[in-house]
């Protein structure tokens, strides 16, 4: 099968078993980066349906809402989800929980917590 024609998407609940019950908010800012753009492009698309999603140079920027048990782990599912559509994928990700809390991470590490 070809990396073109895999689906890539957000795991729903009853896929995430044994995982966290409460679900929170979080607001995404994030800089993605590929060698093979439109592939990214694509799976962006159908991972972010609410927000944006922009072509900024050599790099998609997107800004979204989603809900998750933790930043942590809505940035190791969008990574990959992400890096299934396309192995040499970069993520930039800034998730700010509704308390003002933004998580910023470098592909799956986490480099700065800042609470506002």
């Amino acid at each position: 099968m070809s990396s073109n024609s895999r689906e890539t998407k957000i795991p729903d609940k009853t896929e995430m078993k044994g995982r966290c019950e409460l679900n929170r908010n979080f607001k995404l800012k994030a800089r993605v980066s590929s060698s093979k753009a439109r592939i990214i492009r694509r799976a962006l698309d159908a991972l972010v349906p609410k927000g944006s999603v922009r072509k900024v140079g050599d790099e998609f920027v997107v800004e979204t809402e989603m809900e998750g048990a933790s930043a942590k782990e809505l940035n190791r599912t969008l990574l990959s989800a992400l890096r299934k559509a396309e192995k040499k994928t970069t993520l930039r990700a800034e998730w700010t929980s509704h308390n003002n809390t933004t998580e910023r991470f470098f592909a799956y590490v986490l480099k700065k917590t800042i609470r506002n």
